[in-house]
């Protein structure tokens, strides 16, 4: 493996992904806490955003990470309701893609191997893109919570191994995504539920969440307890139009009071599933249907 590679990688890879490792963290440990800045009392459960643009910035600079504007209940989903959603905005053509797995084992993926791995990849300590290179490993590497199975996927073989050991060897499985039909610059704004939501009837899923490294990783996870699946037709107030991919967490009683969803929606633990919505590059794995 030459230094060329590691040059071509690394400059992709940063673009966005460091920046929103808050949004990473908050979806892939939805029951451990958070540790990010507290939620204005000021909405309440009237999750409807101000109208006016400057408004709604000097409001959410001040007050409110952006980032932390991607929970609902399931008594919001219905025809008609407005929601704050922040969608990071990522064009396909600067993420990176996953190696293949002989590529992909050739490349030590350890925090023990940092320095190595710097150095390889021409990146400077204390850097933004070490740092988070450094996040990453640490979310791979810590133990799963309770209930949980979890995988840090650097090739695309080793995610669908891990997709076939949740749903088992002869399960058939698909992928569901949150797309962008038409999108504007704009990651924060009310979006306005367009249909009624579809459920995606699946027993089991398995979320993998982008990770900022030098080359594509994912963190893969299932849990035991009960999950729902969504796709829901969106229209932003900036034009953008979206079929997103939400997943709804019906007993949160395990959770950790301090996590961010709460103090968002102003609910307490178990009293109400917490939904959430996936950004356009996280993929949902779900079983398919079999014919008869």
């Amino acid at each position: 493996m030459g230094r060329s590679f590691a040059k071509g990688r690394k400059s992709m890879a940063f673009e966005v992904a460091a920046s929103n490792l808050l949004l990473l963290i908050l979806l892939i440990l939805l029951a451990h806490g958070s540790e990010s800045r507290k939620m204005s009392e000021k909405y309440g459960n009237n999750l409807e955003l101000p109208s006016n643009d400057d408004e709604i910035k000097d409001e959410m600079s001040q007050r409110v990470d952006p980032s932390l504007m991607i929970f609902f209940t399931l008594k919001d989903m219905k025809v008609g309701q407005k929601i704050p959603i922040y969608f990071p905005k990522r064009e396909p053509s600067t993420s990176p893609h996953l190696l293949g797995r002989d590529e992909a084992a050739s490349i030590p993926f350890s925090s023990k191997k940092l320095d190595n791995l710097l150095e390889f990849f021409s990146l400077s300590q204390g850097s933004p893109q070490a740092k988070a290179m450094e996040n990453t490993l640490s979310l791979c590497e810590i133990e799963p919570i309770k209930g949980e199975t979890k995988f840090c996927a650097t090739s695309l073989e080793s995610m669908l191994d891990f997709a076939r050991s949740a749903f088992g060897l002869e399960s058939s499985f698909g992928v569901v995504t949150t797309t962008f039909l038409n999108k504007s610059s704009a990651t924060f704004q009310n979006y306005t539920i367009l249909e009624m939501p579809k459920e995606i009837l699946a027993p089991k899923m398995v979320a993998c969440h982008t990770m900022p490294y030098p080359y594509a990783v994912y963190y893969c996870h299932y849990q035991e307890s009960e999950n729902k699946v969504y796709k829901i037709s969106l229209g932003g107030e900036n034009g953008d139009g979206v079929d997103a991919v939400a997943v709804c967490h019906m007993d949160t009683s395990h959770w950790s009071r301090d996590h961010a969803s709460f103090r968002v929606l102003r609910i307490e633990p178990g009293t109400l599933p917490v939904c959430h919505f996936f950004p356009a590059d996280h993929l949902v794995w779900v079983p398919t249907p079999t014919s008869s």
